[in-house]
């Protein structure tokens, strides 16, 4: 494992509950050059926090990496995708709104760069994530 991201979804459009439900997906449509340079750097095995966007703000889950970086099946132009699994749901979501409070959090990409769909995370943001979720991987 090389890295550790963030990946946003409406969970109107796909939520982490489906992601649970359909055990694995294709993650395509992004169409933003830094996040599509992120899907690119994954590495199978890779950790994802899971976001919920827009309706819920929050973090309430972990998904993996289990197939790297390819040609985006949606679009014939230079985009990629990548298949996530889901690892675990958190046993409370943390929000935008704690991330924001947070010492170290309030730091992250996701608050920092918050259009970004897919960003990294660092190690020391993961565990601070997976306390305040009360969640143990």
């Amino acid at each position: 494992m090389s890295g550790i991201y963030l990946l946003k979804s409406e969970p109107s459009v796909f939520s982490f509950e489906r992601l649970l439900r359909e055990k694995k997906t294709v993650w395509d449509g992004i169409r933003n050059y830094e996040a599509r340079n992120n899907l690119r750097e994954m590495e199978k095995g890779d950790l994802c926090l899971f976001y919920h966007s827009n309706d819920g703000k929050e973090i309430v889950g972990v998904a993996k990496v289990v197939r790297v970086a390819y040609q985006d099946p949606t679009t014939d132009e230079d985009w990629s995708a990548v298949e996530i699994a889901p690892v675990k749901a958190l046993e409370e979501p943390v929000t935008l709104a704690t991330l924001k409070a947070h010492p170290t959090l309030k730091e992250m990409a996701l608050v920092k760069k918050s259009r970004i769909s897919v960003t990294k995370v660092t190690p020391k943001e993961l565990k601070e994530v997976l306390v305040l979720a009360k969640t143990k991987l």
